[in-house]
């Protein structure tokens, strides 16, 4: 459904995306995720035909991008970081106008706009000014805006930032409703929002892609297992100078993070080593000790997304057991 090859844009000298390539299938929702200014917004406002590409295709449905603007146009739903509202409509007014822009038939917009509204839980709402709308509402209606032409092909880029927790709750449900009539890529760099709303993800970094493939197969094959959680006591300065100095020494050791700090002697510390180093846990522990710090508990932990976001970002290289095989073949094959 969208295709993406060797897609590039750069700003004078400076590059935005270089060579970015992945795939979308029908019906999947693939989170985009990146830390800020990794190049999301830039690859949305390409691929939804808003800005043009300096190298590389983007495909939607079939249709070249930049060859085919207005036919992609017609196949696709974006909203944008901040929604594009008219506030002194109403909500049905404003979808009513959206879909007659959009190309909706006269006939067929009743029922299209009726059902955006249904869909996105407006209808108490449909006669109300957008400007008298909470910024949650306000969402909704442009998730609504964004398929109210029932489009195959939806990107909503950062849609929850701004929200309350109860807000976000919603606005995920929506989106993954969307899932199987619609094909949506997601663009955020919230972690949870990805785990609990994507069926793939794909990591940006830099400008680059250096990830694709299921949460789950990210997580197995980039940390193995290889992860602990300690409780030590010790001094907070012997903590940060020294312990973890030591730790970030050790030879398989990608990752350090203090946690927490329960008590003030007390600190929570994860450690994220190589796959397939089984000795490591030996090594961690010795150097806890070597380091005068009082180690009350070890254990193994489940690897979680945070450990693969941190990992692909924190490195210069694309990590190509990452990839999804079929993404690697589709590069390829370009």
């Amino acid at each position: 459904m969208i295709e993406v090859e060797h897609l590039s844009k750069v700003y004078g000298s400076t590059p935005a995306i270089e060579d970015v390539t992945f795939a979308v299938e029908p019906g999947e929702i693939l989170g985009f995720l990146g830390p800020n200014g990794a190049g999301k917004t830039t690859t949305m406002r390409i691929l939804s035909g808003y800005l043009p590409a300096s190298a590389g295709t983007a495909k939607v449905a079939g249709f070249e991008v930049h060859a085919n603007s207005m036919a992609v146009r017609k196949h696709i739903g974006y909203l944008p970081e901040t929604p594009p509202l008219y506030t002194d409509m109403t909500v049905e007014g404003f979808l009513h106008f959206v879909a007659r822009i959009k190309g909706v038939n006269a006939g067929d917009r009743p029922n299209r706009v009726q059902t955006a509204i249904d869909r996105c839980n407006l209808t108490e709402k449909s006669h109300t000014l957008i400007r008298k709308l909470s910024k949650g509402y306000r969402q909704r209606v442009g998730i609504a805006q964004a398929i109210v032409h029932d489009p195959p092909a939806i990107i909503l880029d950062e849609p929850t930032v701004g929200l309350d927790p109860r807000q976000i709750a919603e606005v995920r449900s929506l989106i993954r409703s969307l899932a199987g009539d619609h094909t949506v890529i997601l663009s955020t760099h919230i972690l949870p929002e990805v785990s609990m709303t994507c069926d793939r993800i794909a990591i940006i970094n830099k400008g680059r892609v250096v990830a694709t493939n299921t949460p789950e197969n990210l997580m197995a094959q980039l940390t193995g297992g290889s992860g602990y959680e300690l409780e030590v006591e010790g001094d907070e300065a012997d903590i940060q100078s020294r312990l973890i100095v030591f730790l970030q020494g050790l030879p398989n050791v990608k990752l350090v993070e203090q946690v927490s700090a329960d008590l003030p002697e007390r600190h929570k510390l994860r450690v994220i080593a190589e796959p397939g180093t089984e000795l490591v846990g030996r090594d961690i522990a010795a150097t806890v000790v070597g380091a005068g710090v009082g180690l009350y508990e070890m254990r193994r932990s489940q690897a979680t997304l945070e450990d693969v976001f941190l990992q692909l970002t924190t490195e210069e290289k694309t990590l190509e057991a990452a990839t999804d095989p079929d993404d690697a073949l589709a590069g390829e094959a370009a």
